[in-house]
């Protein structure tokens, strides 16, 4: 029981820098390496504020704002200084290491005897003793769903449709009227902003900050939505964002299960390789047979 609470909590925690990987990745088609700074800053942010006394609540949302700001000036590296997509990303992630030293003021900082989203006065009273096992899976899992249906309703919106143009066709962007480039800024500010929020909420499950907690987040956060958007491409009774969410529990519960199996958790980034190759390896051959497939047609 407690290796699937901790398989769901962490699933979903990285389920929301997933979606923000989503939108970069997959929407639009921009190979962002800032997330695995970005990440970190939200988590040296959180613990930094919650060091200083501020309410735990009040760290999502300033961590979600910081991370948009990161991605706002990934954005316009790339669109006004004109330099490419990648090299953009490993710009931004590599400043971020030093700005997060800053931010924190060392490696590693800890937050053990302070209060947290998923510890404070509030809600242990609100969740009774016999619950408090549970409680931190349940207050990840409602920030997450929250996350998600509201990146849903993004989508919907005229702002949403056109950051999934500009991934499709950014010559029908242009051809609107609308600047393209600004749609991609406002894509990365959104997809940074959700890997912050990710690191803010991991912070405070783990109750601390280390500068190397987000060394591979960007493949964790691939990994999880190649899984998703391979596994469900045909399920059309939920939105792909839930495809996103089911992808990164797969992918912990594989990591865990590799764990469990005996291999030791210093192997832990050589599992995540391994995984995330024989995951693109499988969705290269699914779309090879595909392609065959509609040739033979």
């Amino acid at each position: 029981m407690t290796l699937l609470l901790s398989v769901l909590e962490q699933g979903m925690i990285y389920a929301i820098m997933a979606l923000g990987v989503y939108i970069t990745y997959k929407i639009l088609d921009f190979p962002d390496l800032t997330v695995d700074g970005s990440f970190p800053m939200g988590a040296a942010i959180t613990c930094m504020l919650i060091s200083s006394g501020m309410n735990p609540l009040a760290a999502l949302p300033i961590t979600f704002a910081a991370g948009a700001l990161v991605g706002i000036c990934t954005g316009l590296i790339h669109v006004k200084l004109k330099v490419r997509d990648l090299l953009s990303g490993i710009i931004m992630m590599t400043a971020l290491y030093t700005v997060n030293l800053r931010i924190a003021g060392r490696a590693n900082l800890p937050i053990y005897n302070m209060a947290t989203i998923f510890d404070n006065g509030f809600i242990n009273a609100v969740f009774p003793e016999g619950m408090s096992a549970y409680k931190t899976v349940i207050i990840i899992f409602l920030i997450t769903m929250i996350t998600k249906y509201l990146l849903d309703g993004y989508m919907s919106t005229k702002s949403g449709f056109l950051l999934r143009a500009v991934g499709d066709n950014d010559v029908i962007v242009t051809s609107l009227g609308v600047d393209k480039g600004l749609v991609k800024i406002v894509g990365l500010a959104i997809a940074n902003g959700l890997v912050a929020l990710s690191g803010c909420i991991f912070a405070q499950q783990q109750r601390y900050f280390d500068i190397s907690m987000g060394t591979g987040t960007v493949v964790i956060g691939l990994a999880s939505v190649i899984i998703g958007t391979s596994l469900f491409k045909k399920v059309t009774f939920f939105k792909i964002t839930s495809s996103v969410v089911i992808g990164s529990l797969l992918y912990k519960g594989c990591v865990a299960l590799a764990i469990r199996m005996g291999l030791p958790s210093t192997d832990l980034k050589l599992i995540t390789a391994v995984l995330f190759l024989i995951i693109l390896v499988i969705g290269m051959e699914r779309k090879k047979t595909g392609g065959r497939h509609v040739r033979a047609n």
